[in-house]
Protein backbone atom coordinates (compact mmCIF):
# COMPACT_ATOMS: atom_id res chain seq x y z
CA UNK A 1 0.00 0.00 0.00
CA UNK A 2 3.24 2.52 1.04
CA UNK A 3 4.57 1.59 -2.54
CA UNK A 4 1.68 2.11 -4.61
CA UNK A 5 1.05 5.66 -2.54
CA UNK A 6 4.36 6.42 -2.95
CA UNK A 7 4.74 5.62 -6.98
CA UNK A 8 1.19 7.27 -6.96
CA UNK A 9 2.52 10.91 -5.91
CA UNK A 10 5.27 10.82 -8.70
CA UNK A 11 3.00 12.19 -11.70
CA UNK A 12 2.61 15.39 -9.44
CA UNK A 13 6.45 16.55 -9.12
CA UNK A 14 8.27 19.01 -11.38
CA UNK A 15 10.17 16.34 -13.33
CA UNK A 16 7.11 14.72 -14.37
CA UNK A 17 4.90 17.75 -15.70
CA UNK A 18 5.52 17.24 -19.67
CA UNK A 19 4.18 14.79 -21.44
CA UNK A 20 7.02 13.86 -22.81
CA UNK A 21 9.17 13.04 -19.47
CA UNK A 22 6.15 11.25 -18.31
CA UNK A 23 6.37 9.12 -21.35
CA UNK A 24 10.06 8.60 -21.14
CA UNK A 25 9.86 7.77 -17.26
CA UNK A 26 7.16 5.00 -18.35
CA UNK A 27 9.15 3.21 -20.35
CA UNK A 28 12.20 3.27 -17.66
CA UNK A 29 9.91 2.88 -14.48
CA UNK A 30 9.81 -1.09 -14.59
CA UNK A 31 13.68 -1.42 -14.74
CA UNK A 32 13.86 1.58 -12.01
CA UNK A 33 11.53 -0.54 -9.63
CA UNK A 34 13.52 -4.04 -10.17
CA UNK A 35 16.51 -2.43 -9.49
CA UNK A 36 15.10 -0.79 -6.41
CA UNK A 37 13.16 -3.75 -5.20
CA UNK A 38 16.16 -6.04 -5.52
CA UNK A 39 18.23 -3.56 -2.42
CA UNK A 40 18.66 -5.73 0.78
CA UNK A 41 16.09 -3.03 2.07
CA UNK A 42 13.70 -2.11 -0.86
CA UNK A 43 10.80 0.09 0.86
CA UNK A 44 14.08 2.50 2.06
CA UNK A 45 15.76 2.31 -1.51
CA UNK A 46 12.59 3.22 -2.48
CA UNK A 47 11.82 6.29 -0.52
CA UNK A 48 15.41 7.89 -1.04
CA UNK A 49 14.92 7.30 -4.81
CA UNK A 50 11.13 9.12 -4.22
CA UNK A 51 13.30 11.79 -2.33
CA UNK A 52 15.71 11.94 -5.41
CA UNK A 53 12.54 12.75 -7.90
CA UNK A 54 11.23 14.76 -5.70
CA UNK A 55 13.94 16.99 -5.79
CA UNK A 56 14.55 17.13 -9.59
CA UNK A 57 13.33 20.62 -11.36
CA UNK A 58 12.87 18.69 -14.41
CA UNK A 59 13.23 15.18 -16.06
CA UNK A 60 13.41 15.18 -20.04
CA UNK A 61 16.92 15.09 -20.34
CA UNK A 62 17.96 12.90 -17.33
CA UNK A 63 15.62 10.11 -17.95
CA UNK A 64 16.17 10.47 -21.75
CA UNK A 65 19.92 9.82 -20.94
CA UNK A 66 18.70 6.63 -18.27
CA UNK A 67 17.23 5.15 -21.23
CA UNK A 68 20.34 5.61 -23.52
CA UNK A 69 22.11 4.27 -20.59
CA UNK A 70 20.78 1.25 -18.77
CA UNK A 71 24.15 1.26 -16.66
CA UNK A 72 23.13 4.42 -14.90
CA UNK A 73 19.56 3.04 -13.56
CA UNK A 74 21.81 0.49 -11.51
CA UNK A 75 23.88 3.18 -10.09
CA UNK A 76 20.86 5.16 -9.23
CA UNK A 77 19.52 1.93 -7.33
CA UNK A 78 22.76 1.37 -6.01
CA UNK A 79 23.16 4.65 -4.71
CA UNK A 80 19.65 4.75 -3.12
CA UNK A 81 20.02 1.60 -1.55
CA UNK A 82 22.98 3.07 0.34
CA UNK A 83 24.02 6.80 0.07
CA UNK A 84 21.07 8.94 1.35
CA UNK A 85 24.09 11.78 0.89
CA UNK A 86 25.01 11.07 -2.36
CA UNK A 87 21.36 10.69 -3.83
CA UNK A 88 20.75 13.90 -2.41
CA UNK A 89 23.70 15.55 -4.28
CA UNK A 90 22.53 13.38 -7.25
CA UNK A 91 19.00 15.25 -7.47
CA UNK A 92 20.35 18.95 -6.97
CA UNK A 93 23.06 18.13 -9.45
CA UNK A 94 22.07 15.47 -12.14
CA UNK A 95 24.84 16.66 -14.21
CA UNK A 96 27.24 14.71 -12.91
CA UNK A 97 25.62 11.62 -14.55
CA UNK A 98 27.25 12.80 -17.95
CA UNK A 99 30.66 12.20 -16.12
CA UNK A 100 29.62 8.64 -15.67
CA UNK A 101 29.16 7.86 -19.18
CA UNK A 102 31.95 10.41 -20.62
CA UNK A 103 34.60 7.46 -20.37
CA UNK A 104 36.67 9.21 -17.52
CA UNK A 105 34.47 8.54 -14.60
CA UNK A 106 35.97 5.23 -14.05
CA UNK A 107 39.45 6.13 -15.09
CA UNK A 108 42.16 6.07 -13.01
CA UNK A 109 43.19 8.87 -10.22
CA UNK A 110 44.97 11.79 -11.66
CA UNK A 111 46.22 12.94 -8.44
CA UNK A 112 46.67 16.13 -7.05
CA UNK A 113 48.93 17.84 -9.95
CA UNK A 114 46.41 16.69 -12.27
CA UNK A 115 43.56 17.60 -10.64
CA UNK A 116 44.64 21.04 -10.14
CA UNK A 117 45.39 21.12 -14.12
CA UNK A 118 42.36 19.99 -14.85
CA UNK A 119 39.88 22.48 -12.84
CA UNK A 120 42.60 25.16 -14.06
CA UNK A 121 41.48 24.19 -17.41
CA UNK A 122 38.41 23.91 -17.30
CA UNK A 123 37.82 27.46 -15.99
CA UNK A 124 39.75 29.08 -19.06
CA UNK A 125 36.79 30.26 -20.39
CA UNK A 126 34.66 31.08 -17.86
CA UNK A 127 33.74 34.96 -18.13
CA UNK A 128 34.37 36.62 -14.51
CA UNK A 129 35.12 35.82 -11.79
CA UNK A 130 31.86 34.61 -9.79
CA UNK A 131 31.40 32.28 -13.06
CA UNK A 132 35.12 30.82 -12.10
CA UNK A 133 34.13 30.22 -8.90
CA UNK A 134 30.80 28.65 -10.39
CA UNK A 135 32.47 26.48 -12.11
CA UNK A 136 35.19 25.66 -9.99
CA UNK A 137 31.78 24.30 -7.34
CA UNK A 138 30.19 22.47 -10.32
CA UNK A 139 34.01 20.88 -11.11
CA UNK A 140 34.49 20.09 -7.71
CA UNK A 141 31.52 18.50 -6.73
CA UNK A 142 31.38 16.10 -9.71
CA UNK A 143 34.62 14.90 -8.14
CA UNK A 144 33.55 14.69 -4.94
CA UNK A 145 30.74 12.56 -6.38
CA UNK A 146 33.06 9.98 -8.03
CA UNK A 147 35.43 9.36 -5.28
CA UNK A 148 31.81 8.42 -3.21
CA UNK A 149 30.51 6.15 -5.95
CA UNK A 150 34.13 4.50 -6.28
CA UNK A 151 33.90 3.87 -2.56
CA UNK A 152 30.30 3.09 -2.55
CA UNK A 153 31.05 0.56 -5.14
CA UNK A 154 34.64 -1.44 -3.67
CA UNK A 155 36.72 0.38 -6.45
CA UNK A 156 38.99 1.96 -3.45
CA UNK A 157 39.01 1.76 0.23
CA UNK A 158 39.10 4.39 3.43
CA UNK A 159 42.43 5.04 3.11
CA UNK A 160 42.18 5.57 -0.59
CA UNK A 161 39.26 7.55 -0.20
CA UNK A 162 40.96 9.83 2.74
CA UNK A 163 44.05 10.62 -0.30
CA UNK A 164 41.79 11.62 -2.43
CA UNK A 165 39.15 13.51 -0.91
CA UNK A 166 42.13 15.43 0.89
CA UNK A 167 43.62 15.65 -2.83
CA UNK A 168 40.74 17.35 -4.29
CA UNK A 169 40.32 19.79 -1.37
CA UNK A 170 44.20 20.41 -2.09
CA UNK A 171 43.51 21.46 -5.51
CA UNK A 172 40.61 23.16 -5.16
CA UNK A 173 42.70 25.58 -2.91
CA UNK A 174 45.53 25.50 -5.07
CA UNK A 175 42.99 26.95 -7.86
CA UNK A 176 41.16 29.32 -5.72
CA UNK A 177 43.55 31.48 -4.08
CA UNK A 178 44.92 33.15 -7.02
CA UNK A 179 41.72 33.46 -8.49
CA UNK A 180 40.48 34.76 -4.86
CA UNK A 181 43.60 36.73 -4.99
CA UNK A 182 43.17 38.51 -8.61
CA UNK A 183 39.51 39.41 -7.24
CA UNK A 184 40.81 41.34 -4.86
CA UNK A 185 43.73 42.65 -6.17
CA UNK A 186 41.25 44.72 -8.63
CA UNK A 187 39.47 46.60 -5.96
CA UNK A 188 42.42 47.11 -3.28
CA UNK A 189 46.14 46.13 -4.79
CA UNK A 190 47.82 43.00 -5.53
CA UNK A 191 49.15 41.04 -1.93
CA UNK A 192 51.74 43.67 -0.71
CA UNK A 193 55.11 42.13 0.49
CA UNK A 194 55.46 38.88 -0.36
CA UNK A 195 52.02 37.36 -0.46
CA UNK A 196 50.69 34.80 1.62
CA UNK A 197 50.73 30.77 2.15
CA UNK A 198 47.87 29.24 3.01
CA UNK A 199 48.25 26.33 5.75
CA UNK A 200 46.23 23.04 6.01
CA UNK A 201 45.86 21.76 9.50
CA UNK A 202 43.78 18.75 10.95
CA UNK A 203 42.21 15.92 8.35
CA UNK A 204 43.37 18.24 5.49
CA UNK A 205 47.07 18.45 6.58
CA UNK A 206 47.49 14.56 7.32
CA UNK A 207 45.18 13.80 3.87
CA UNK A 208 42.77 11.98 6.20
CA UNK A 209 39.71 14.34 5.02
CA UNK A 210 36.65 12.45 4.49
CA UNK A 211 33.31 13.33 2.85
CA UNK A 212 32.16 15.97 4.74
CA UNK A 213 34.95 17.12 6.29
CA UNK A 214 35.75 20.53 7.10
CA UNK A 215 38.74 22.61 5.66
CA UNK A 216 41.04 23.74 8.82
CA UNK A 217 42.93 26.82 7.31
CA UNK A 218 45.30 29.01 8.75
CA UNK A 219 46.76 31.98 6.64
CA UNK A 220 49.73 33.22 7.25
CA UNK A 221 51.60 36.63 5.21
CA UNK A 222 54.98 38.34 5.14
CA UNK A 223 54.41 42.23 4.47
CA UNK A 224 57.98 42.44 3.65
CA UNK A 225 57.80 46.11 5.74
CA UNK A 226 54.86 47.23 3.78
CA UNK A 227 52.00 49.26 5.97
CA UNK A 228 49.29 49.38 3.11
CA UNK A 229 48.47 48.01 0.01
CA UNK A 230 48.46 50.01 -3.53
CA UNK A 231 45.11 49.85 -5.39
CA UNK A 232 41.73 51.94 -6.20
CA UNK A 233 40.77 51.66 -2.61
CA UNK A 234 44.37 50.84 -0.26
CA UNK A 235 44.17 49.25 2.67
CA UNK A 236 46.21 48.65 5.72
CA UNK A 237 48.52 45.32 6.16
CA UNK A 238 46.43 43.63 8.88
CA UNK A 239 42.73 44.51 6.96
CA UNK A 240 44.22 43.38 3.65
CA UNK A 241 44.99 40.00 4.45
CA UNK A 242 42.23 39.88 7.38
CA UNK A 243 39.63 40.75 4.27
CA UNK A 244 41.26 38.60 1.76
CA UNK A 245 41.48 35.60 4.19
CA UNK A 246 37.68 36.38 4.51
CA UNK A 247 37.18 36.52 0.20
CA UNK A 248 38.84 32.96 0.32
CA UNK A 249 36.30 31.56 3.55
CA UNK A 250 33.55 33.14 1.60
CA UNK A 251 34.12 31.43 -1.95
CA UNK A 252 34.82 28.42 -0.48
CA UNK A 253 32.18 27.94 2.04
CA UNK A 254 29.22 30.14 0.30
CA UNK A 255 25.73 27.86 -0.13
CA UNK A 256 25.05 27.11 -3.42
CA UNK A 257 21.69 25.01 -5.09
CA UNK A 258 23.89 22.21 -4.56
CA UNK A 259 24.48 22.79 -1.17
CA UNK A 260 28.36 24.03 0.25
CA UNK A 261 31.50 23.20 -1.16
CA UNK A 262 33.65 23.52 2.13
CA UNK A 263 32.92 24.71 5.56
CA UNK A 264 35.72 26.48 7.09
CA UNK A 265 37.57 26.08 10.43
CA UNK A 266 39.91 29.30 11.17
CA UNK A 267 40.25 28.53 15.27
CA UNK A 268 43.66 26.47 14.99
CA UNK A 269 44.86 30.09 14.15
CA UNK A 270 47.50 31.80 16.67
CA UNK A 271 45.59 32.79 19.80
CA UNK A 272 41.95 31.15 18.32
CA UNK A 273 38.95 33.10 17.68
CA UNK A 274 41.00 36.03 19.80
CA UNK A 275 43.84 36.41 17.00
CA UNK A 276 43.34 37.93 13.96
CA UNK A 277 42.15 36.09 11.02
CA UNK A 278 45.33 35.99 9.24
CA UNK A 279 48.94 36.30 11.27
CA UNK A 280 51.76 37.67 9.92
CA UNK A 281 54.73 35.22 9.48
CA UNK A 282 57.04 37.03 12.17
CA UNK A 283 54.12 36.95 14.55
CA UNK A 284 52.94 33.67 13.47
CA UNK A 285 56.88 32.18 14.49
CA UNK A 286 57.12 33.96 17.88
CA UNK A 287 53.57 33.03 19.02
CA UNK A 288 54.61 29.26 18.61
CA UNK A 289 58.00 29.54 19.98
CA UNK A 290 57.10 32.01 23.09
CA UNK A 291 53.48 31.66 23.46
CA UNK A 292 51.70 28.49 22.15
CA UNK A 293 50.29 25.87 24.43
CA UNK A 294 51.42 22.31 23.82
CA UNK A 295 48.56 20.93 21.95
CA UNK A 296 48.70 24.06 20.08
CA UNK A 297 52.67 22.31 18.84
CA UNK A 298 50.67 19.07 18.55
CA UNK A 299 48.61 20.45 16.11
CA UNK A 300 51.47 21.32 13.78
CA UNK A 301 52.62 17.90 13.88
CA UNK A 302 50.27 17.48 10.91
CA UNK A 303 49.97 21.45 9.35
CA UNK A 304 50.98 21.03 5.77
CA UNK A 305 51.28 24.06 2.86
CA UNK A 306 48.25 23.72 0.73
CA UNK A 307 48.01 27.18 -1.45
CA UNK A 308 49.72 30.30 -2.10
CA UNK A 309 53.32 31.63 -1.71
CA UNK A 310 55.87 28.75 -2.28
CA UNK A 311 58.84 30.70 -0.65
CA UNK A 312 56.69 31.62 2.19
CA UNK A 313 55.65 27.79 2.46
CA UNK A 314 58.95 26.87 2.27
CA UNK A 315 59.94 29.03 5.23
CA UNK A 316 57.08 27.75 7.33
CA UNK A 317 57.62 24.54 6.93
CA UNK A 318 61.28 24.47 7.83
CA UNK A 319 59.76 26.50 10.92
CA UNK A 320 57.40 23.59 11.59
CA UNK A 321 60.64 21.19 11.33
CA UNK A 322 62.53 22.81 14.04
CA UNK A 323 59.93 23.65 15.83
CA UNK A 324 58.57 20.28 16.61
CA UNK A 325 62.51 19.03 16.95
CA UNK A 326 62.87 21.57 20.09
CA UNK A 327 59.40 21.25 21.56
CA UNK A 328 58.55 17.80 22.24
CA UNK A 329 59.84 17.47 25.87
CA UNK A 330 57.68 13.52 27.05
CA UNK A 331 56.73 15.45 30.31
CA UNK A 332 55.05 18.21 28.76
CA UNK A 333 53.06 16.47 26.53
CA UNK A 334 52.14 13.44 28.17
CA UNK A 335 50.72 16.72 31.09
CA UNK A 336 48.67 18.00 27.61
CA UNK A 337 47.21 14.58 26.78
CA UNK A 338 46.23 13.84 30.12
CA UNK A 339 44.59 17.63 30.03
CA UNK A 340 43.28 17.83 26.71
CA UNK A 341 41.44 14.29 27.16
CA UNK A 342 39.69 16.03 30.25
CA UNK A 343 38.94 19.06 28.29
CA UNK A 344 37.39 16.74 25.72
CA UNK A 345 35.45 14.60 28.04
CA UNK A 346 33.48 17.33 29.73
CA UNK A 347 32.69 18.78 25.96
CA UNK A 348 31.45 15.99 24.42
CA UNK A 349 28.35 14.81 23.84
CA UNK A 350 27.68 12.10 26.27
CA UNK A 351 25.24 10.28 23.96
CA UNK A 352 27.15 10.35 20.99
CA UNK A 353 30.40 8.79 23.43
CA UNK A 354 27.69 6.11 24.53
CA UNK A 355 27.08 4.91 21.34
CA UNK A 356 28.72 1.58 20.02
CA UNK A 357 29.04 2.85 16.50
CA UNK A 358 31.12 6.33 17.13
CA UNK A 359 34.36 6.32 15.67
CA UNK A 360 35.90 9.98 16.56
CA UNK A 361 34.84 10.91 20.35
CA UNK A 362 35.60 8.90 23.57
CA UNK A 363 38.16 6.88 24.94
CA UNK A 364 40.60 4.72 22.57
CA UNK A 365 38.10 6.25 19.34
CA UNK A 366 40.28 8.10 16.95
CA UNK A 367 40.72 11.89 18.78
CA UNK A 368 41.66 9.83 21.11
CA UNK A 369 44.44 7.79 19.83
CA UNK A 370 45.41 10.79 17.60
CA UNK A 371 46.05 12.76 20.41
CA UNK A 372 49.09 9.96 21.17
CA UNK A 373 49.91 9.88 17.85
CA UNK A 374 50.94 13.90 17.70
CA UNK A 375 52.61 13.58 20.54
CA UNK A 376 54.60 10.69 19.74
CA UNK A 377 55.67 13.23 16.80
CA UNK A 378 56.10 15.98 18.72
CA UNK A 379 58.37 13.88 21.19
CA UNK A 380 60.65 12.31 18.37
CA UNK A 381 60.68 15.55 16.45
CA UNK A 382 59.59 14.26 13.40
CA UNK A 383 57.70 16.07 10.61
CA UNK A 384 55.21 12.92 9.80
CA UNK A 385 51.72 13.71 9.32
CA UNK A 386 49.46 10.49 9.40
CA UNK A 387 48.51 8.52 12.31
CA UNK A 388 50.57 5.50 11.72
CA UNK A 389 53.74 7.62 10.34
CA UNK A 390 53.28 9.52 13.52
CA UNK A 391 53.11 5.98 16.02
CA UNK A 392 55.98 4.42 14.45
CA UNK A 393 58.41 8.04 14.98
CA UNK A 394 57.16 7.40 18.73
CA UNK A 395 58.68 3.74 18.84
CA UNK A 396 61.80 4.78 17.36
CA UNK A 397 61.91 7.83 20.36
CA UNK A 398 61.83 5.07 22.81
CA UNK A 399 58.41 7.03 24.04
CA UNK A 400 55.95 4.28 22.56
CA UNK A 401 57.01 0.38 22.43
CA UNK A 402 55.92 -1.23 18.91
CA UNK A 403 53.05 -3.55 20.85
CA UNK A 404 51.48 -0.15 21.98
CA UNK A 405 52.14 1.41 18.59
CA UNK A 406 50.55 -1.78 16.86
CA UNK A 407 47.80 -1.52 19.10
CA UNK A 408 47.16 1.89 18.76
CA UNK A 409 46.96 1.45 14.78
CA UNK A 410 45.00 -1.12 14.78
CA UNK A 411 42.12 0.71 16.38
CA UNK A 412 42.65 3.35 14.44
CA UNK A 413 42.54 1.52 11.04
CA UNK A 414 39.41 0.20 12.13
CA UNK A 415 37.59 3.37 13.20
CA UNK A 416 39.14 5.37 10.49
CA UNK A 417 37.31 2.65 7.97
CA UNK A 418 33.68 3.05 10.13
CA UNK A 419 34.45 6.92 10.15
CA UNK A 420 34.72 7.09 6.43
CA UNK A 421 32.05 4.34 5.80
CA UNK A 422 29.38 6.14 8.04
CA UNK A 423 30.41 9.58 6.34
CA UNK A 424 29.64 8.27 2.96
CA UNK A 425 25.84 7.12 3.72
CA UNK A 426 24.93 9.19 6.51
CA UNK A 427 24.95 12.98 7.84
CA UNK A 428 24.63 12.39 11.38
CA UNK A 429 25.90 10.31 14.15
CA UNK A 430 25.49 6.51 12.88
CA UNK A 431 23.36 3.89 14.24
CA UNK A 432 24.06 0.94 12.34
CA UNK A 433 20.63 -1.01 13.40
CA UNK A 434 18.75 2.19 12.22
CA UNK A 435 20.21 2.46 8.58
CA UNK A 436 19.06 0.38 5.77
CA UNK A 437 20.49 -2.87 4.72
CA UNK A 438 22.40 -1.56 1.84
CA UNK A 439 24.00 0.98 4.09
CA UNK A 440 24.85 -1.87 6.38
CA UNK A 441 26.26 -3.90 4.16
CA UNK A 442 28.59 -1.25 2.87
CA UNK A 443 29.76 -0.38 6.43
CA UNK A 444 30.41 -4.32 7.43
CA UNK A 445 31.97 -4.55 3.97
CA UNK A 446 34.55 -1.66 4.77
CA UNK A 447 35.36 -2.59 8.21
CA UNK A 448 35.98 -6.68 7.19
CA UNK A 449 32.79 -7.46 9.85
CA UNK A 450 30.74 -10.59 9.59
CA UNK A 451 27.50 -8.52 11.01
CA UNK A 452 26.42 -5.87 12.97
CA UNK A 453 27.26 -7.90 16.66
CA UNK A 454 30.80 -9.00 15.65
CA UNK A 455 31.52 -5.52 14.15
CA UNK A 456 30.25 -4.37 17.93
CA UNK A 457 32.60 -6.41 19.76
CA UNK A 458 35.28 -5.36 17.37
CA UNK A 459 35.16 -2.24 18.31
CA UNK A 460 34.49 -2.02 21.66
CA UNK A 461 37.60 -4.61 22.03
CA UNK A 462 39.78 -1.82 19.79
CA UNK A 463 38.30 1.03 21.55
CA UNK A 464 38.86 -0.71 25.30
CA UNK A 465 42.64 -1.57 24.40
CA UNK A 466 43.56 2.02 22.63
CA UNK A 467 42.02 3.66 26.50
CA UNK A 468 44.09 1.99 28.20
CA UNK A 469 47.15 2.46 25.98
CA UNK A 470 46.38 6.38 26.01
CA UNK A 471 45.24 6.43 30.10
CA UNK A 472 48.53 5.24 30.45
CA UNK A 473 50.69 7.54 28.74
CA UNK A 474 48.61 10.30 29.61
CA UNK A 475 49.82 9.47 33.42
CA UNK A 476 53.27 9.05 32.99
CA UNK A 477 54.07 12.46 33.63
CA UNK A 478 53.12 12.60 37.06
CA UNK A 479 54.37 9.47 37.80
CA UNK A 480 57.89 10.64 36.33
CA UNK A 481 57.72 13.62 38.52
CA UNK A 482 56.61 11.70 42.04
CA UNK A 483 59.89 9.55 40.97
CA UNK A 484 62.27 12.76 40.50
CA UNK A 485 60.77 14.09 43.69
Amino acid sequence: EATRETIARWRDYPALRSSRAVEVFKRLRPALLAGLARAAEPDAALAQFDAFLRALPAGVQLFSLFEANPQLVDLICDICATSPGLAAHLSHNPGVLDAVIGGEFFAPWPGEAGLTARLAAALETAVDYEARLDGARRWAQEWRFRIGVHHLRGLIGAEEAAAQYSALAGAVLRVFWPLVTENFALRHGPPPGRGAAVLGMGSLGARAMAAGSDLDLIVIYDAAGHDASEGPKPLSITAYYARLTQALVTALSARMAGGQLYAVDMRLRPSGRQGPVAAALEAFRTYQSNEAWTWEHMALTRARVVAGSEEIGAEIEAFRRALLDEKGAPETVEAEIAAMRARIARAADAARVASPWEAKLGPGRMQDIELVAQGAALVAGAPVRAVAAQLRAGVRAGWLSAAEAETLGAAHELLSALNQAARLVIDRPLDLGALGEGACAFVLRETGAADAATLATQLAEAAQAAARIVADVAARAGVERKETL
